[in-house]
């Protein structure tokens, strides 16, 4: 029986005490071995995950008189365990298999070991690359081990069920590893180290400590009794998650798309975004594979298709193994990249037991996983050298999982030479049937034969070692061959042209398909079924040999660079498209006011419209060369979409059709249009280009019909435009039309007094003072007064009225690691949902819901990673059930099902009143931090009623608005004079619209959330005072960015909120101790007038961020290895 027939996580104590033993035993008989190999290869490659009742329940008795075993003998286990590592850690050298350029040594566990090397040799064409110095190979034997291949029966292996518990969960599954693959996983660790490795791990660690109850264990998981057909089986119970993701749009053409079930189903998988697609075709169903934090670099799957791999690239990067029949995660591997990287390539082995990855680092590592042990650390490692060039296609020996080959663009790993003569760059590289040779593409057109010499188990130990040379060039055709692969008794490449060709052993052309009119070939992934004889029924095409025989071979999927996949059924020759996605990245998405159709637009001039309730595609346009598409809106009647494009142009639509509306596109700008909005009535539309400029069009009627024609256009903002709003005027139907760009302004247009070539502006107005906003929207009807929402850089959340544009709120936003990007208010059908709205945002990478109305409670929000690289849009579904986001350059378009329940209880179980914020303090209620906020609050009351009186003190609740700013300097918060301006507007005005009346003082718990919602979110850091000093300073000589003194000063008296002389002055004096009592915070005289201050002697020649937040300001500086240093208030003496 075939390794590949084994059960992949089957291996067993007794494998790893005996596999030596028989490797070398069998070492002798190699090529007999790899001949009977590729024999047995041909039938199919099957994971047995159930052994018979019977079988199962004699395991069943021998596990429990091992477990009790086990806790008798813990202490003699361990001594065991350290003999066993060492002994897999001894091989002999003919066991090692050297490669070419690397992986010619591999460290088992030490990533940092000093690799072996061999001697330089010559062989004929060739020219050594890498010279490997002798004395290193004499220890090859005793701390070297290349690959670790167990050839274990099926009958030695006992499968047993998992634990029923994880120590980590990834996504919504958790991962699951076959009990006795513990019990390897356990025998593997270091004595000492156990419960170091148990944290680590995302395996089930079973029996440790104390052995379970039998009772506890499942007999049968989910992963060992599943069929095929399990996976798109309907799941009918409720999502506990706010936003759960239902479809994928679009998918990465960058990655190859694989066939993982035929015969009565048509199921593909395939990569978009930071999930892992499996597509039903036949059933339109798609499951997600969702678990990694970046954007899927590479995956890959097993011979028999059960097992898929997937990796990604960037920070806290994962490699995770799925069971493709279930879609659970059964092993995930957590520190692969240490450095956060990523992984480049992967590549499984033909029996699934063993991974091969490739890092994206400037020096790229390769590593070689024993996965099925659910080990964090790999079997083998090797540390490329740069001169190799940069690795990104890898893939193992069908036949022996001691051999990889891997390929740059312009080297092959497994190789030390090169041809003198110009090849070309490398596409990729696979093993050619006859096991003994490899073969390598190139972007010329030409194969590159290799020779894989391995000297005769006999031969002297310097010689044991196989190496490869070039033997062959062969010019296949004028084209580049984007991919090379095998099947059956063929060799198959894919070009440029879209040409698929296949080829016999000997590189003998047998047929090919070159009238489909493809685009360049990205992947071809087979049928994982052979294909059926020929009858007389059959329709094969004839092969290129003189009998003319049929070309029977197994149906396949074609990739294209276009973004396009296709099924290719053989038997005759029908080519059917499954996908047809954008090719480039995609930015612009918008949905139908009324209907459930969402248009997204990308890059490369693609408009495509689709059903999402039904998940079906309906029409699409393409636009001439050179029109990507930068932004979409539906108008409100849903008639006409708007369209943005790249060099400027705008198009209007019909939205049925995607025919143009006007005779020709308007063409007044020659930057990207980024922004389309229409007012309420569609009388008009504006657009916001990369160049701050705002465009109005309006429509007008001539000769009975609606004509859209330019009005005017302003270059109104001075840095980029944020967002571009229509609106309508209280008193009145006519729209109004705002603009918010990130040089802080607010710029409303009067749309009455504008005319051709003139667009007037009516009202400009400053949202902030250091931060810059970032999107806007309006605030839904909830009260009275009409507000506009505006979100900034430092996570805030600000209301202004519509009218008089004051600041009427500041409120904390949602913190996810990045600020609002964009904002809209979930749309509603009924009038009993107008009384609870709710708001969906995103970041950078993100996608939340917020209850409204906003207070700063953080239970009233959540989010989830939508687009690791970067989210690009948002729209919102007509009915308020769906939510939607493009990736940009990830050109994918994900849809999320809003669960409204599950977010209200949350808020629910965050407690009511103040409990939410009590949590934002340090130490909550009961902590110093609030207890000195009441100590303050109370002192101020005694303040404002004078210290030294002698009258009866009145006790309040309240402390009046001008106690409040030094209340709450007090407590470590130091607001400018704007941000105590809008303070005291906002407790002015609180109940000014259902009153009348103007507030003057404020209570304890009032003050805790104007003081929760308006302090900065990470606290005081050196950051923004360190960034004041790089602008407004010079480097001096020792390398820091310094203010001189008088400069300094000056700066003090006339930029910004300047000061007087004598408020300088008392600060100073208050700051450098000389008034103890505090700058005129007391009624008792000062020791010491500002004016006799004596700048000289108390202040540096030149002052640096830290002598200016140290020394003058007093705070000490707390370092944070997560952020920033933070500021700490300090206590002066």
């Amino acid at each position: 029986m075939s390794d590949a027939e084994e059960s992949p996580l089957g291996e067993t104590e007794e494998d790893g005490e005996t596999e030596m033993e028989e490797e070398e035993e069998e070492n002798p008989n190699y090529y007999a071995e790899v001949e009977s190999m590729q024999q047995e290869s041909k039938e199919d490659d099957t994971v047995a995950w159930r052994d018979s009742q019977e079988e199962g329940e004699e395991k069943e008795k021998k596990e429990e008189a091992v477990r009790e075993e086990t806790v008798e003998k813990a202490g003699t286990a361990q001594e065991e365990v350290a003999a066993e590592v060492q002994e897999e850690t001894t091989v002999k050298p003919q066991d090692i298999t050297e490669t070419v350029g690397t992986l010619e040594r591999l460290s088992l566990t030490d990533p940092q070991s000093v690799m072996s090397e061999t001697s330089p040799k010559t062989h004929g064409g060739g020219e050594l690359k890498h010279s490997l110095p002798s004395e290193l190979s004499s220890s090859l034997s005793s701390q070297i081990e290349f690959l670790d291949l167990e050839l274990t029966s099926f009958e030695e292996q006992q499968m047993s069920s998992p634990e029923s518990q994880s120590s980590r969960e990834l996504g919504d599954d958790t991962d699951r590893v076959p009990q006795d693959e513990l019990g390897q996983e356990r025998r593997d660790l270091e004595p000492g180290k156990g419960e170091t490795r148990q944290e680590k791990r995302v395996s089930y660690l079973a029996e440790e400590k104390e052995v379970q109850p039998e009772a506890d264990i499942p007999k049968d998981s989910l992963v060992s009794t599943t069929t095929e057909d399990i996976l798109f089986q309907k799941d009918e119970s409720a999502s506990v998650c706010p936003l759960t993701m239902t479809w994928s749009f679009g998918w990465n053409s960058s990655l190859p798309v694989y066939y993982i079930r035929d015969t009565n189903q048509r199921v593909l998988l395939y990569a978009s975004a930071h999930t892992a697609v499996i597509y039903d075709v036949f059933k339109n169903s798609q499951h997600h594979l969702q678990g990694h934090p970046n954007v899927i670099s590479c995956f890959c799957i097993s011979e028999d298709r059960r097992w898929i791999a997937t990796a990604d690239k960037g920070p806290n990067c994962l490699i995770i193994i799925w069971d493709s029949f279930t879609g659970i995660p059964v092993h995930t591997i957590f520190d692969s990249c240490p450095e956060g990287n990523g992984i480049r390539t992967i590549a499984i082995s033909r029996d699934a037991k063993y991974l091969a990855t490739i890092s994206d680092a400037e020096m790229q590592k390769v590593c070689i996983w024993r996965w099925t042990l659910a080990v964090e650390t790999p079997a083998c490692t090797l540390d490329l050298p740069k001169e190799y060039g940069f690795q990104n296609y890898l893939t193992f020996n069908p036949t022996n999982n001691k051999e990889l080959v891997s390929n740059s663009k312009t080297q092959a790993i497994y190789y030390l030479w090169t041809f003198n003569k110009l090849v070309g760059k490398f596409s990729q590289s696979v093993f050619h049937l006859n096991l003994t040779q490899m073969l390598s593409a190139t972007m010329e057109g030409k194969l590159v034969v290799w020779d894989v010499d391995r000297p005769p188990p006999s031969a002297p130990t310097s010689l044991g070692l196989p190496y490869i040379r070039p033997c062959k060039l062969v010019h296949l055709q004028k084209e580049s061959i984007s991919v090379l692969t095998t099947v059956d008794s063929y060799i198959v490449t894919g070009d440029a042209k879209g040409h698929i060709k296949f080829y016999d052993h000997t590189l003998s052309i047998i047929h090919w398909y070159s009238h489909f009119k493809l685009s360049s070939i990205r992947c071809l992934s087979f049928s994982k079924t052979p294909a059926t004889p020929p009858t007389e029924n059959s329709n094969y095409p004839p092969d290129c040999t003189l009998k003319g025989d049929p070309f029977v071979i197994r149906n396949l999927v074609i990739g294209t660079s276009d973004a396009t996949v296709y099924h290719l059924t053989t038997d005759g020759t029908k080519l059917e498209k499954l996908l047809v996605e954008p090719k480039d990245a995609i930015y612009a998405i918008s949905c139908h006011p009324y209907q459930p159709l969402i248009a997204i637009g990308s890059f490369c001039g693609m408009i495509k419209v689709w059903d999402y309730e039904r998940k079906k595609y309906l029409f699409s346009r393409v636009f001439e060369k050179g029109l990507g598409v930068q932004s979409l809106t539906y108008n409100p009647e849903g008639a006409f979409l708007g369209a943005g494009f790249t060099e400027g142009t705008v198009y209007i639509l019909d939205a049925m059709s995607l025919e143009n509306e006007i005779p020709e596109p308007f063409k007044y700008s020659t930057t990207s249009v980024t922004h389309i909005s229409f007012s309420h009535d569609s009388q008009y539309m504006a657009t916001a280009d990369v160049s701050f400029t705002v465009a109005v069009y309006k429509v007008k009627v001539k000769s009975g019909k609606r004509v859209w024609e330019y009005l005017a256009r302003l270059r109104s903002h001075r840095k980029s435009i944020q967002s571009l709003l229509f609106g309508m005027h209280l008193d009145s139907s006519e729209p109004r039309l705002l603009s918010l760009g990130r040089d802080k302004l607010l710029i409303e247009y009067s749309l009455l007094k504008s005319y051709r070539d003139h667009l007037e502006v009516l009202d400009i107005h400053r949202t902030d003072q250091g931060s810059y906003p970032t999107c806007m929207i309006w605030y839904p009807p909830l009260i009275k007064e009409r507000f506009l929402i505006i979100s900034n850089s430092n996570y805030k959340v600000k209301l202004f009225n519509s009218t008089t544009k004051m600041c009427r709120k500041t409120l904390l936003g949602p913190v996810y690691g990045s600020p609002i990007e964009q904002i809209q208010i979930l749309p509603v059908k009924t009038t009993v949902e107008l009384q609870k709205r709710y708001l969906v945002f995103i970041n950078t990478d993100k996608v939340g819901l917020q209850i409204l109305p906003i207070d700063g409670n953080p239970h009233k929000t959540a989010a989830i990673i939508c687009h690791p690289n970067g989210v690009a849009g948002l729209a919102l579904a007509y009915d308020g059930h769906y939510a939607f986001t493009a990736g940009g350059p990830d050109r994918s378009v994900l849809q999320w099902e809003i669960n409204l329940s599950a977010l209200e209880a949350a808020v629910s179980l965050g407690g009511e009143d103040l409990t939410p914020f009590y949590a934002l303090v340090s130490g909550g209620r009961e902590g110093k931090f609030y207890r000195e906020l009441e100590d303050y609050f109370y002192y101020s009351q005694l303040r404002s009623q004078g210290i030294d009186t002698m009258e009866t003190r009145k006790v309040s609740e309240h402390i009046c608005l001008s106690e409040l700013p030094f209340v709450m300097r007090a407590i470590g918060f130091y607001p400018s004079e704007e941000k105590i301006e809008d303070m005291f507007n906002e407790i002015r005005f609180s109940e000014y619209v259902d009153t009348g009346e103007i507030i003057d003082k404020i209570n304890l718990p009032d003050f805790l959330k104007i003081y929760l919602n308006h302090r900065p979110p990470f606290g005081n850091t050196m950051h923004s005072i360190q960034k004041s000093f790089d602008i407004l300073g010079y480097t001096n000589s020792k390398g820091k960015k310094v203010i001189q003194r008088e400069d300094f000063l000056k700066l003090l008296l006339t930029r910004g909120e300047h000061m007087t002389e004598d408020e300088m002055s008392d600060c100073f004096a208050s700051l450098l101790g000389l008034n103890p009592e505090g700058w005129k915070s007391e009624p008792a005289a000062s020791s010491v007038k500002g004016s006799e201050v004596c700048y000289e002697e108390e202040l540096p020649d030149e002052i640096t961020a830290e002598i200016f937040a140290t020394d003058i300001l007093g705070f000490t500086i707390s370092p944070d290895s997560r952020q920033d240093p933070t500021l700490a208030h300090c206590f002066r003496s």
